[in-house]
């Protein structure tokens, strides 16, 4: 009864007041911990059992471990544990990433996961394949580098992603805001943005999206403007292909605070050959 009451308060946290609190500051005595690849790894051996709390619906399924080297790959542990997972997909499998609460034990660490089956599989659970489940220092299995999307998902879990996008510089905050938006995550590209933007209408305009060249300049620690010109490329809903060159607009107001993004300027110049696609 205590798991199940700390698992329904923590998520009323998330859901309704938009922020990240530690639950131990709500005396349920749970923290979510952004631990390192290399811990986790150990903490969850292959063919472990645990749950995945998913941040922004609040809905949970259980998996297991089946195998992986620089991350976690996973399969739903029964046909309803896939049923579930398909829901927070809103029933169409994605390579999407999502901030998720790995929940082990008395563990709750932040994670991210991506929702496509592919590779190998073995339970019966109706998934063909497995999934892969990153933490802080995860690589994926090509390249094996740090996925940015899946870092900025693991940041949102642990509730640290509006400190680091307002420490970051111009070049770095630019690759996590187009990262937002191809994720379709308006927490990212909010926490990134100068102004509120009516963000579930545009970033439906977009099916992919990548920065192509960034020539972010030196600045002076007392500038408080920026222009940094761009090459992005991106997809729209239709599957056509467009090639964005222009410039982004960073603003900070103080000399030591975070650089933000002007989104609507930079939305508006985007999406300018689309009919209808100005910001709200």
């Amino acid at each position: 009864m205590r798991y199940l009451c700390a698992i329904i308060l923590l998520t009323s946290f998330f859901l309704f007041n938009g922020q990240f609190v530690e639950a131990k500051d709500e005396g349920i005595g749970i923290s979510v911990e952004m631990l390192p690849w290399d811990e986790v790894n150990g903490i969850l051996p292959k063919y472990s059992k645990f749950t995945i709390l998913d941040v922004e619906t609040g809905k949970r399924f259980n998996v297991q471990r089946r195998a992986g080297s620089g991350h976690a790959d996973v399969q739903p542990l029964t046909k309803k544990d896939t049923k579930i997972m398909k829901e927070i997909y809103n029933g169409k499998w994605s390579w999407k990433r999502r901030a998720i609460i790995v929940i082990h034990n008395d563990e709750w660490i932040a994670a991210s996961m991506h929702g496509m089956p592919h590779g190998a599989g073995k339970l019966d659970n109706n998934f063909r394949g497995h999934f892969c489940v990153h933490f802080n220092g995860s690589t994926t299995h090509r390249r094996k580098t740090e996925d940015l999307s899946h870092q900025l998902m693991i940041l949102k879990a642990a509730g640290k992603l509006n400190e680091h996008l307002n420490s970051v510089e111009p070049e770095e905050l630019i690759q996590a805001y187009v990262a937002g938006i191809k994720q379709k995550d308006k927490r990212i590209v909010s926490a990134a943005s100068v102004q509120k933007i009516n963000w579930k209408e545009l970033l439906n305009k977009v099916e992919n999206i990548s920065p192509r060249q960034i020539v972010a300049r030196p600045y002076e620690k007392d500038e408080l403007y920026l222009e940094v010109p761009v090459e992005i490329e991106w997809i729209d809903k239709h599957s056509k292909r467009h090639i964005f060159n222009g410039t982004i607009h960073l603003i900070r107001f103080s000399p030591v605070g975070g650089w933000k993004i002007d989104s609507k300027r930079f939305v508006k110049e985007l999406f300018m050959q689309i009919e209808g696609s100005t910001p709200h």
